[in-house]
């Protein structure tokens, strides 16, 4: 996630050389592509973690410092 990016709420995802912008609302590509396990992944983390991102989009379209999410492999 970027500060002050622009709509829809998403975030940036990078696997094995692809890119892809996730929305966070439901997990679904807005640009880019992911390989279909990996998009699997983050569409469910995006599921599991809905508030917390939420917040850290508002968080980052105010300039604020984000908080910390743990990574689909749990980190």
């Amino acid at each position: 996630m970027y500060f002050a990016d622009h709509a829809p709420p998403h975030v940036h995802v990078e696997y094995q050389g692809h890119e892809a912008l996730v929305a966070i609302e439901d997990g679904i590509i807005v640009q880019g592509e992911l390989p279909k396990r990996a998009l699997a992944l983050v569409k469910q983390w995006c599921l599991d973690h809905h508030d917390a991102l939420e917040q850290n989009w508002v968080r980052a379209q105010a300039l604020q410092p984000l908080s910390r999410i743990p990574g689909a492999d749990n980190d």
